[in-house]
């Protein structure tokens, strides 16, 4: 089984959950795919992480990261996946408001500035969360090469408009959704 169906086959198992949900982008939904069930499981984040690699391999960069929270197990996923590849690849996170203490940093982790970054979520409906980090990192100066989440909701019309690559692993119709 490859990496891409073994990861598909747990999302399935472990991270949709039906109900009635308010989603960040404040649409309802009576299905809920909770990611960091996936991404915060020891034997699924490689898998995540790998698969990641491959979906953005024609993107050259060199660091990748989001808004926090969505998009931290994502970037670590394929910072760990990348150094067991023996290629290294840094991790960033983008706060939603710079820090008013200590480093008053917006961004955290290596420096952004003039460098090739990846902006990734886990999944995204409207694209509000991660294009709120594309642009904390734009004013930073990296130069943000695209985006890429693991579940497509409906954010890419909105992220090909600011003329970004957009990388979805999955459909919600292959969730069954």
């Amino acid at each position: 089984m490859s990496d891409r169906d073994e990861l598909l086959a747990g999302i399935k198992a472990r991270a949709v959950i039906y109900g009635d949900f308010v989603l960040s982008s404040g649409r309802h939904a009576s299905s809920y795919v909770d990611l960091r069930r996936v991404l915060l499981d020891g034997r699924l984040a490689p898998l995540a992480g790998r698969v990641l690699l491959n979906a953005t391999a024609d993107l050259a960069y060199e660091a990748v990261g989001g808004l926090t929270l969505g998009a931290d197990p994502v970037a670590c996923a394929m910072m760990h996946a990348a150094a067991s590849r023996g290629t290294p690849l840094d991790a960033f996170v983008v706060r939603k408001a710079e820090k008013t203490h200590g480093t008053q940093r917006r961004i955290e982790g290596p420096d952004v500035a003039g460098r090739r970054v990846l902006a990734v979520e886990d999944t995204s409906t409207t694209g509000a969360s991660v294009l709120t980090a594309v642009d904390a990192l734009q004013e930073a100066g990296a130069e943000v090469v695209g985006v890429a989440v693991l579940v497509e909701r409906g954010a890419r019309p909105r992220v090909l408009d600011r003329g970004l690559p957009y990388r979805a692993v999955y459909e919600l119709a292959e969730l069954g959704l």
